[in-house]
């Protein structure tokens, strides 16, 4: 029988294995919130302890080894342990959710709470400065706050400038805790690797406003942000020069740190599809993107022998023949429920092309809000489709939200077990 990580190999190669490769928490994307989180672990009948904060927007929650084991996952992430507001996951101290749970949230992880119940969440820890996440009272996760934005058609001239304090290279300490990371599950685990922190995620919703920067300026606002593409593209392009540019040199880092122990890497969570259709034009993705992702692909794929995760919602098959031609590897979340993406369609027409990370279970409607049954069913069918000839690992269509019941995490764990056990029979 294969190991997970020989199991990853294969898969990222179109290779099928003997077993489906399973993914939860090896990714910001490929997650479980923290209420959902200890609802699963007492559903397993694991300890009881509190749930680890180690993505402070969404709170996501650590997937821990008993996890692991217990629903027999096969991909661990690797890090800086800095998080999107731009402080270390590093120390812990005791936080409670708006649902009352109890978790360990990092040390810098600083809130406040204002008369309508609203909870705000600081760059880098510090108080001092206005806060640059917000959770509505009775809300699940953050969102984040645009605290200062020029208009496009003020002087656009100094991107770089703008942004110097949102981008960084990695230092030496958080280069040696990802080294460490790394050494430690390939030589003492059989896990299959990821390096989970975007390494250019450009134009990413949910970095532009600069969560992490005490002082952002520039074009901070998103509709004025996508706006300036066509106004002042010349201020986009120096933006994303640079932030490819630092993409770049912390991708010969991570491999000088950990080279081909790792199998794959999360390059970016920039979104161009909506529900209905592409969220830009294909020729706004050739212009402005294409060229930089590019750019960075070809350099993994010379240098090492990482495989390329991209993640981007919604309807996004107008994009497709540019994305393999910019060198992509990895789709996620092969979100069905959108326009024109036919899991039938998508696995004959690209499925030798891209390995598609998730798409395993609707996480709008059937997980939410099926029934037990109908997750089983959903889930099981969606194996059928994309395992086949490899090229397919198995997670839900993005995180797995607060509410979500610990019958339907059940059933659509144990789908994937009977599937297993069918396919090894």
């Amino acid at each position: 029988m294969s190991t997970s990580r020989e199991r990853l190999d294969q898969t990222l190669n179109h290779i099928e294995p003997d077993q489906v490769v399973v993914d939860m928490g090896s990714t910001p994307i490929t997650g479980i919130n923290a209420n959902a989180l200890d609802r699963l672990r007492r559903a397993l009948h694991l300890e009881e302890r509190k749930i680890k904060i180690n993505e402070p927007l969404q709170l996501l929650g650590e997937v821990e080894e008993d996890v692991r084991q217990a629903l027999h996952l096969d991909c661990v992430d690797v890090t800086t342990n800095m998080n999107m507001f731009g402080f270390s996951n590093a120390g812990r101290k005791p936080w409670t959710m708006q649902s009352g749970l109890e978790v360990d949230v990092p040390t810098e992880f600083m809130t406040t709470v204002d008369e309508k119940g609203r909870t705000f969440l600081y760059p880098q820890g510090d108080t001092s400065v206005p806060p640059s996440g917000m959770m509505p009272k009775n809300g699940f996760f953050f969102d984040n706050i645009v605290r200062n934005s020029m208009e496009y058609d003020e002087d656009t001239s100094g991107a770089k400038i703008h942004f110097k304090d949102d981008f960084a290279l990695i230092t030496d300490e958080q280069l040696r805790f990802m080294e460490k990371q790394c050494d430690d599950y390939y030589n003492n685990t059989e896990y299959g690797i990821v390096a989970s922190g975007a390494l250019a995620s450009l134009g990413d919703f949910a970095i532009v406003p600069g969560p992490n920067v005490k002082h952002p300026e520039g074009i901070r606002n998103l509709p004025d942000f996508m706006m300036a593409h066509s106004i002042c593209p010349d201020y986009i392009h120096e933006l994303f020069e640079m932030h490819t540019e630092y993409g770049l040199k912390n991708a010969e880092m991570i491999y000088q740190a950990c080279g081909n122990k790792i199998q794959a890497i999360y390059i970016s969570g920039t979104d161009f599809g909506i529900q209905t259709g592409p969220f830009v034009s294909v020729d706004t993705y050739r212009e402005f993107y294409k060229p930089y992702y590019k750019k960075i692909n070809d350099w993994i794929h010379k240098n090492t022998k990482w495989k390329t995760f991209f993640h981007t919602c919604g309807a996004i098959t107008t994009f497709l023949q540019d994305f393999y031609e910019a060198g992509v590897d990895i789709l996620n979340p092969v979100q069905l429920s959108a326009r024109g993406m036919d899991g039938k369609k998508l696995k004959e027409q690209w499925g030798d092309k891209f390995v598609f990370w998730g798409g395993g279970v609707d996480t709008q409607r059937t997980l939410p809000f099926g029934t037990p049954e109908e997750v089983y069913k959903e889930v099981t069918e969606r194996l059928e489709l994309f395992s086949k000839g490899g090229g397919f690992v198995f997670n839900t269509t993005h995180n797995i939200q607060s509410q979500i019941s610990a019958e339907n995490m059940m059933a659509m764990f144990k789908a994937v077990e009977d599937f297993k056990m069918k396919n090894k029979a």
